[in-house]
């Protein structure tokens, strides 16, 4: 995943090799001008799958989502963590920014690694301060919906149906070992596309290993 700023114009274009350092053991993307080395490593990703208990019933925080990737599609409060805080912390400021929620996190759920696009996703339990939400900016809407409610056929990655899966199993337990991702993602329910994709992106990189 890349990220370019275009508030104003640059010299000239980046242009980056990629070959093995010097004293490495891995392929990098080098700068071609100054030698930059431009070390990527796996980004954290923080969720919450936060609570309001309505008249005896939970209902769940959702987001749909108003940018790419899988705009138009249901996903919890999650993103990128950011410099100086806190897993935890992350997980509750992304719920802030995406659906204006004030959400206090609990206990670990899960710890999903998603090699495949250099991710590692946790999701905490969380509790909602105020019914009050409000789709923020990367949030077509918001709502908070019952188990039954949820779109389980529109929902935007497969990480947010195994955390909203171990929410619902633990939900009653007060102490559990933080559950992890599924032996195949392509297996995830409702996700049965991503099986002919994955096979699809391993064919062109044995192609390309040829």
């Amino acid at each position: 995943m890349h990220f370019r700023d275009k508030s104003r114009q640059y010299a000239q274009d980046v242009a980056f090799s990629k070959i093995v350092p010097q004293d490495d053991s891995f392929e990098r993307d080098v700068c071609d001008t100054c030698g930059l080395i431009n070390y990527v490593n796996p980004k954290l990703v923080a969720g919450v799958v936060a609570i309001w208990h309505d008249n005896g019933e939970d209902k769940i925080l959702m987001c749909k989502r108003a940018i790419e990737p899988r705009k138009g599609f249901w996903t919890l409060p999650a993103g990128f963590m950011e410099q100086g805080e806190t897993v935890a912390q992350g997980a509750a400021r992304e719920a802030k920014e995406e659906a204006c929620a004030d959400v206090a996190t609990d206990a670990l759920i899960g710890v999903y690694n998603v090699a495949r696009i250099a991710q590692v996703q946790m999701f905490y339990r969380g509790r909602l301060r105020s019914p009050d939400i409000a789709a923020g900016p990367e949030s077509e809407d918001v709502a908070l919906m019952s188990w039954d409610e949820i779109p389980w056929d529109a929902l935007a990655f497969p990480a947010v149906y195994y955390a909203l899966q171990h929410w619902h199993a633990t939900k009653d337990e007060a102490a559990f070992a933080p559950l992890s991702e599924p032996e195949n993602w392509a297996d995830t329910p409702g996700f049965e596309a991503l099986r002919a994709r994955y096979e699809q992106v391993d064919e062109q990189a044995d192609k390309a290993a040829d």
